[in-house]
């Protein structure tokens, strides 16, 4: 039986982003900018990269700034129109007519599992793509068409993943992975944020999983876990013990929009690559570089 095309993604970004305090007292997270471009338009730009042409994002009470993002602005398009600023007038108008979004609000935070759930009308009964709103991943092959591949070939569940330190999985989840050919894995069970004890391996889900409706039912029956939160790994680890999940180590460049490290380092390395002030900026670091 053909599998169902996967055209739909969500995006939580719900979160309070308080590890970016004080600059996200007023200002979403995901409107943080790497360099010229708020982060979670690259997030955008990757779902739709990959096939996907209806997003719903997960937003919270304080984030309209998000929706404001990806609407129309007359006032600033006929400005830009009249001073004959074609560039910007397009850029607006592509930002908005990128793909068909779509916005839910989480009316309580209860975690990234409950911030899923809240999309199973949108979704309906098909497979889709969630990107985390925290993970911008850079690249020429989109993370998300990476895991949609893998999800065509063997029809079920794909976490993106990729190893990380042991300091940084006991903040993250663990898998329990089978290396099955080249950047592939047979994922057989998972936990999130692990004991020093509980560690699988130090493979990790990184901000992209791809997943079938069916991890709405086994959504409602999830128990409160770590952090006091509905954890989304604790379902996929009952999708995976029933029905198996794969697992894709995805071709990119991960940054961690909710950390300040992570931050950095994608306005500068994203800044060293950048078409208008690369070879300035280039000069810049170097010059600095000497004073350290």
């Amino acid at each position: 039986m053909r599998l169902m095309s996967i055209k739909k993604a969500i995006i939580p970004a719900a979160g309070l982003g308080t590890r970016m305090f004080p600059a996200t007292k007023a200002i979403p997270k995901e409107l943080l900018p790497i360099v010229d471009k708020p982060a979670i338009q690259y997030i955008v730009e990757e779902a739709v990269k990959s096939g996907i042409e209806d997003i719903l994002i997960i937003i919270s009470r304080g984030k309209g700034a998000i929706e404001d993002h990806f609407d129309r602005c007359p006032e600033l398009e006929e400005k830009l129109f009249q001073g004959n600023k074609t560039k910007q007038l397009e850029e607006c108008l592509n930002i908005a007519n990128m793909a068909n979004i779509c916005f839910v609000r989480q009316k309580e935070i209860k975690g990234l599992g409950h911030a899923v759930w809240c999309t199973k009308s949108f979704i309906g009964n098909e497979p889709f793509a969630v990107l985390y709103g925290d993970d911008v991943v850079m690249g020429d092959n989109p993370a998300t068409k990476q895991l949609i591949s893998a999800y065509d070939e063997f029809g079920l569940g794909v976490a993106g993943i990729k190893p990380v330190s042991l300091e940084a999985i006991l903040k993250y989840s663990s898998l329990k992975v089978e290396n099955i050919r080249d950047n592939i894995f047979k994922i057989s069970d998972m936990i999130e944020k692990p004991t020093r004890d509980k560690v699988f391996s130090l493979y990790s889900i990184l901000g992209r999983v791809v997943l079938p409706y069916e991890i709405f039912d086994i959504l409602e029956n999830t128990q409160v876990g770590a952090g006091g939160e509905i954890q989304l790994t604790d379902a996929m680890k009952t999708l995976t013990l029933s029905k198996g999940m794969m697992g894709v180590e995805y071709i990119g460049t991960r940054y961690d929009m909710g950390n300040k490290m992570g931050v950095m380092q994608a306005i500068v390395e994203t800044a060293l690559l950048h078409p208008e002030i690369k070879d300035e900026f280039k000069e810049y670091i170097l010059k600095i570089a000497k004073t350290l």
